[in-house]
């Protein structure tokens, strides 16, 4: 029960208590009043009858006595009057029976009265000839007092309802303060920082408050510090301070999560940039000329891959740039080398460098599985190549393939998905994700999207989301997905949780959106409940949008998280807005965690801290083996998948 109520009804207790006393002593005073009231009301009309009647008594006129004691009986004020003789024999005797109309009966036993009586002397001359006794008669006086009740009664009900209203009125604003100090406690839980500027006059609803605000800014500088030590813990670990973006280290983990496996199908590009001359212009123009190069040339990076999803840029050394662009196909490596070169150019336009060949360009473009060494290799080969041809140039070669690679033009692959969209030829795996504490309970299964070519090679999603987003057909794709998904039964899949990738390229659909939405609403019970994934890279860049999606699916029963958490540089900040249901720890911090002692380690439980600070569950990825799961089970995740706890399996039809 609220404080609220509670102080309402012990008001009213307190009410009904006092109405009670006051309505008891008000009865009780009535009562008595009127008894008074009766007894000397008998007594004068004894007292002025015994006087009337005596002159007629002593002339032995009773017709008379009789006619004048009829007359006072007649007017019903009286239960009895009687004229006895000096014996005490009636002589005249009149009665009337007690008769209370407009009285309750419980009423009248409630507050019985006891009617007096009074004597006065008949004289006959200076003798005692008789007396004359009168009774008065109760029903006047009841009547009386059950209207003094009903009035008192009425007029205590109505002050009641006032108190009630009031009361009611007032006790809601003077519990005001409380109710934000509710919602401020409520939405200090959501980690959202709200502070009390009014300030109650009630002295210890004010300390109240004063607390809660104290509290408030507490927790705040308690999450921001934490979000600090990971952002720190990563940018010493993974950034380079100069140019703002990633280092060696932070590449090449890039790399090995992504196509180093031998399970990988995806392929891409990687470009290597060198600038000329950085020692000389550290000597001649001072290291602040060399720093300021290095600063524009990763700013022009950044701008000329900024279209590129999950792409990762890194300085390597001194001059030298690596960009791993997965997904990016030879077109697109040509293209983005020949606008950083073109960018190179101006950079010696605004005399940042000693010349006007500020660097070269060389890159190779993979569809195999590889490593950072065999790409830096190839890239270096078309480094030399580049140089070869000039001041500001580029030159892109291509790693060999493997014979049963499945490369393909982008002829080929249209004319691929336009026959996937028609045959709606998309097969369904399934991976599982296990709670770390209990690796028997599954947490979700998580769908992973396949094509099957008419040689019966399966496609990754991989190898054809990069290019159907675009050809603008993935929301298509996601479509197929969606709807094979939902046509699954709980009892079939032996869980009810599904989680999938959809592209905010889909969500910025409306349509889309708005079939998907209306879809999950009439979702049957026997289909699995979904939670979708969007990867930090694309999450980040639409927050409004991934947040008003995730909140409508959530009142619809569904949910959302962010994968590849700590992929990018962004600021953790965003998950106080965004407030997903969970998060998923890039799998390249995952390759790297090999011991306690090592920078992945702390990373990752800072980005556990993080997450779990805003009630955010935290899953783990690219788990393979037991050394990797007991490192992270001490980190406090919620959840592991990888292959050490099972492949992907096909979902049946």
């Amino acid at each position: 029960m609220t404080l609220y109520r509670q102080l309402l009804i012990f008001t009213l207790i307190l009410f009904f208590l006092l109405f009670a006393g006051t309505w008891v002593a008000k009865l009780n005073s009535t009562r008595t009043f009127l008894l008074d009231q009766l007894e000397s009301h008998a007594q004068d009309t004894a007292t002025s009858l015994g006087l009337s009647i005596s002159p007629h008594i002593e002339q032995n006129d009773l017709p008379a006595a009789e006619t004048m004691i009829n007359a006072v009986f007649d007017r019903g004020y009286y239960r009895a009057i009687r004229l006895s003789d000096i014996e005490g024999k009636a002589v005249i005797d009149r009665n009337l029976e007690v008769a209370i109309e407009g009285v309750p009966d419980w009423f009248i036993d409630l507050v019985p009265l006891t009617t007096p009586s009074a004597t006065a002397l008949v004289l006959s001359g200076w003798r005692q000839a008789g007396e004359v006794m009168v009774e008065s008669h109760p029903g006047y006086a009841y009547k009386t007092l059950w209207e003094t009740a009903v009035r008192t009664t009425f007029w205590f009900v109505a002050m009641g309802i006032g108190v009630l209203i009031v009361g009611g009125f007032g006790l809601r604003l003077l519990l005001k303060p409380l109710k934000r100090v509710e919602h401020q406690a409520e939405t200090l839980c959501k980690r959202q920082y709200e502070i009390q500027e009014k300030l109650p006059r009630t002295r210890e609803l004010r300390r109240v408050v004063e607390a809660m605000n104290r509290m408030t800014f507490k927790v705040k500088d308690m999450f921001e510090e934490q979000a600090r030590i990971a952002e720190r813990l990563r940018k010493n670990a993974y950034h380079d301070s100069l140019t703002d973006l990633g280092n060696r280290r932070y590449l090449e983990g890039q790399v090995n999560a992504i196509v180093e496996h031998e399970e990988s199908t995806a392929k891409g590009s990687f470009l290597l940039v060198q600038i000329n001359d950085l020692q000389e212009i550290n000597q001649e123009k001072g290291f602040q000329a060399g720093d300021e190069l290095l600063k524009k040339v990763g700013e022009h990076l950044r701008k000329a891959t900024v279209h590129v999803a999950h792409g990762a840029l890194a300085r390597l050394t001194g001059g030298d740039f690596g960009l791993f662009l997965p997904d990016a196909s030879p077109g697109d490596a040509e293209q983005i080398a020949r606008e950083i070169t073109t960018g190179l150019a101006q950079l010696a336009v605004e005399g940042l460098t000693l010349s006007g060949n500020v660097g070269q360009v060389g890159g190779v473009c993979y569809s195999r599985p590889t490593n950072l060494g065999q790409l830096l290799s190839g890239a270096d080969t078309a480094l030399r190549a580049a140089q070869q041809k000039g001041g500001n140039s580029w030159h892109i070669d291509t790693l060999a393939d493997r014979p049963d690679a499945a490369a393909q033009g982008r002829e080929r692959w249209r004319d691929i998905l336009t026959q996937t969209l028609r045959d709606r030829n998309i097969q369904l795996y399934v991976q599982k994700t296990v709670l770390c504490n209990d690796l028997a309970g599954v947490l979700h299964l998580e769908v992973f999207s396949r094509i099957r070519e008419e040689s019966g090679n399966l496609l990754s999603a991989g190898m054809f989301l990069p290019l159907a987003e675009r050809l603008g057909l993935v929301s298509d794709l996601d479509r197929i997905v969606l709807e094979k998904a939902m046509q699954t039964k709980v009892s079939a899949l032996g869980i009810g949780q599904l989680a999938i990738n959809v592209s905010p390229t889909s969500l910025k659909d409306e349509k889309f959106r708005q079939w998907l939405l209306n879809s999950l609403a009439v979702l049957p019970d026997t289909a699995p409940r979904l939670r979708f994934e969007f990867v930090e890279f694309s999450a980040v860049q639409h927050l409004d949008l991934i947040r008003g999606f995730g909140a409508q699916a959530q009142e619809l029963g569904h949910g959302y998280g962010i994968d590849h958490f700590g992929h990018s540089f962004a600021n953790f900040g965003y998950l106080k807005s965004l407030r997903p249901d969970y998060v998923k720890i890039d799998r390249a911090y995952t390759d790297e965690l090999k011991s306690r002692e090592s920078d992945s380690y702390f990373f990752i439980g800072s980005l556990t801290s993080v997450a779990h600070s805003l009630d955010i569950m935290v899953i783990a990825e690219g788990v393979e083996n037991e050394e990797q799961f007991a490192l992270l089970k001490e980190l406090n995740l919620d959840a592991i998948q990888g292959y050490h706890f099972g492949r992907p399996e096909p979902v049946a039809p």
